[in-house]
């Protein structure tokens, strides 16, 4: 007995059936409407409406499924195609016809750079019908297939004509439009892509249509594995005729043959030469020499004197070819980071102005400049020795550095110590800091630095220490970074030490940093009251806006005076202005602040009120406010001198006077 026609049994049979037969999803959708007609109750109804949406994602899955099946069997077919053409006219045309086929396009291209010309040119193209566009030559950097060069990622555009993302030249849109092409899809051809590197770009393959079109993902990632495949096979092709060609002239000239063995013979002979100088240099590491012992090697085996330069352009070495020592000049800090940065860049030592330059890496980090003073040119075999040098010259930088960052830290506790609390056990201290190897007992400089972020400035001040040679301990304190220097013989003036840490910090955080020194101070409580006085110096400073400056309390005139450890400027300020401190606090006003508007706009009323943005009338009833609780004698001009060094205190010292 046959179901009644309001069942929906029927409907989802006819589903099924639909589906093996792989129907249109017009007639899957139809179902629905099919049911709804044959009066099938509404529960039921629902059911089928449900079963039809899942048919046809359904549907959906088994189409993208199948299309993927295909595509994969095409690029499996494009691989062995190409890994059995030789020639590389061949192995073009393959690409580019594979390339229309898979993403049925009405037409495809191929685009290879002309290192001669510097530009690049139309290689190969496929379905089409303009010989203008056939015969188009792009400027480096131009039009979408420059954007892709540039970048090494895939660009898609639906509408060339109105995309404004690359730049567009005259002749490069007269060939798009002679072809009539609309929407375009580039990527690039890369050889030796990594995880973490981009590789090479040797050409840009290209899909386009003469009608507007969104390539969809997967078309980009089809086109993508196309271009994977193509590289490859491009550089195999090039090779091949590179190795036939060698081959064609070393069967040309038996002498030529014996001249070309007698270069290979030279070349593992250098490079022989080249893994017993870096062993040798490597030897030097591991027995923990110094970076004088490896420059005098590298010296010695290139016949030239050597030099090693921190990135501030200061010597860390000096060495002649035999071994000796000599006193070199500081080098030009712009000069030598402009050349080093140059080789870090090309990965490889430069000649500039009769000498050799490497720059000393840690990652991406300079950390020093071997310079070989010679003015002739060096054979590959010595400019990989001299490359190779700069690697283990940074090795033994970097062992130093991260041992001295160690010790650093550790002494630098102590110094936070002292610092936090120096009466609590002044004779500990001591004891603890001779078992660092740091004599508190001996005279030093204290500076107290700020610029920038704290993560920057506090490693910069390590590499101040540690590759300047200077002899100290750097340790973050309250905000900042407290360096404490041993005061040599001659002492240089606190003020000239602490311009020479500003212009050094400066550079080495590459952010402007203001920096405060006070000393020579010897003993745990001297050096906690010097911190007190360059802290309150650097205070002066940040006011005064000497930022990114260094200076000593004695070069900051009176002020450096009154702000010596002689003087209660607490006390001082809380005297002075304590009536208006009080009010203002009490009531949330402004007296202290429009006083100070008022003697710093010279006792202008007008500027006053623009600076406080008010009305002129409510900076003289503010101003009545200071007559009543000061005295009418607030502006004569031995009190206003008062009150106007009081308010600058009262600045300085982070409004604590009260």
């Amino acid at each position: 007995m046959s179901e009644p026609s309001t069942s929906a049994a029927p409907h989802l049979r006819r589903l099924f059936d639909l589906l093996a037969d792989d129907a249109p999803a017009e007639a899957l959708g139809a179902v629905s409407s099919q049911a709804r007609a044959a009066g099938v109750p509404a529960g039921d109804l629902a059911e089928v409406e449900r079963a039809t949406t899942t048919a046809l994602r359904i549907r959906g899955a088994l189409r993208q499924h199948r299309r993927r099946e295909l595509q994969l069997t095409a690029l499996f077919d494009t691989a062995g195609d190409l890994a059995a053409s030789r020639d590389l006219d061949d192995v073009l045309k393959a690409i580019v016809r594979r390339a229309r086929m898979l993403l049925g396009t009405d037409t495809a291209y191929l685009t290879l750079p002309d290192e001669e010309a510097g530009d690049t040119y139309m290689r190969v193209t496929d379905g089409s019908v303009s010989v203008v566009f056939q015969r188009l030559r792009l400027e480096l950097g131009h039009g979408l297939g420059g954007l892709v060069a540039q970048t090494a990622r895939p660009y898609a555009t639906p509408d060339y004509r109105t995309d404004d993302r690359f730049h567009h030249t005259r002749n490069i849109n007269a060939g798009v439009l002679d072809e009539g092409l609309v929407a375009i899809l580039g990527v690039p051809l890369l050889l030796g892509s990594s995880r973490g590197g981009t590789g090479k770009v040797i050409g840009v393959l290209f899909a386009a249509d003469r009608a507007p079109r969104v390539f969809s993902p997967d078309e980009v990632a089809l086109l993508c594995s196309l271009a994977a495949h193509a590289a490859i096979a491009i550089d195999t092709a090039r090779a091949l005729a590179d190795t036939r060609s060698a081959l064609d002239e070393l069967a040309g000239a038996n002498a030529e043959l014996a001249e070309a063995n007698a270069a290979v013979r030279a070349h593992s002979a250098a490079m022989r030469r080249a893994e017993e100088s870096h062993d040798r240099l490597t030897d030097l590491v591991l027995r923990g020499r110094d970076v004088k012992d490896v420059a005098a090697a590298v010296a010695g085996l290139l016949d030239s004197p050597l030099t090693i330069h921190d990135p501030g352009g200061r010597p860390l070495a000096a060495v002649r070819p035999d071994g000796a020592a000599f006193a070199a000049d500081g080098m030009d800090a712009g000069w030598l980071a402009e050349t080093a940065e140059e080789s870090r860049t090309g990965a490889r030592a430069v000649h500039r102005d009769g000498r050799w330059i490497c720059a000393v890496l840690a990652g991406q980090e300079i950390l020093a400049g071997l310079v070989l003073h010679r003015r002739g040119p060096l054979d590959d075999s010595d400019r990989r020795l001299f490359e190779r040098a700069s690697v283990v010259t940074g090795l033994l930088l970097l062992l130093r550095r991260t041992v001295a960052e160690t010790e650093n830290r550790i002494r630098g506790e102590l110094i936070s110590d002292l610092l936090t609390d120096a009466d609590r056990d002044p004779a500990g201290l001591t004891e603890r800091g001779r078992r660092l190897g740091i004599d508190l007992d001996r005279p030093y400089l204290l500076l107290v630095a700020e610029g920038g972020a704290r993560e920057r400035l506090a490693p910069a001040a390590m590499r101040y220490l540690f590759g300047g040679g200077i002899h100290g301990v750097s340790a973050e304190h309250a905000g900042a970074v407290v360096l404490l220097v041993e005061a040599g013989d001659p002492r240089p003036p606190a003020g000239d030490a602490a311009r020479a840490a500003a212009d050094q910090l400066g550079r080495l955080a590459q952010t402007p940093v203001t920096v405060a020194a006070t000393g020579p101070a010897r003993g745990v409580r001297e050096l906690a009251a010097a911190y007190g006085e360059a802290a309150r110096c650097l205070r002066a400073m940040r006011v005064l806006g000497r930022t990114g400056e260094g200076a000593c309390v004695e070069e900051l005139g009176f002020l450096g005076v009154v702000l010596g450890n002689v003087q209660d400027v607490d006390g001082f300020v809380s005297a002075t202005l304590g009536p208006l401190l009080e009010y203002d606090a009490q009531r949330g006003t402004h007296l202290v602040r429009t006083l100070g508007a008022y003697f710093g706009s010279g006792g202008s009323l007008v500027r006053a009120k623009d600076e406080l943005h008010v009305h002129v009338n409510t900076v003289v009833q503010r101003l009545d406010r200071v007559q009543v609780l000061l005295g009418r004698d607030w502006n004569e001009p031995d009190r206003a001198l008062e009150l106007q060094l009081a308010l600058r205190l009262h600045l300085l010292t982070g409004g604590r006077g009260r």
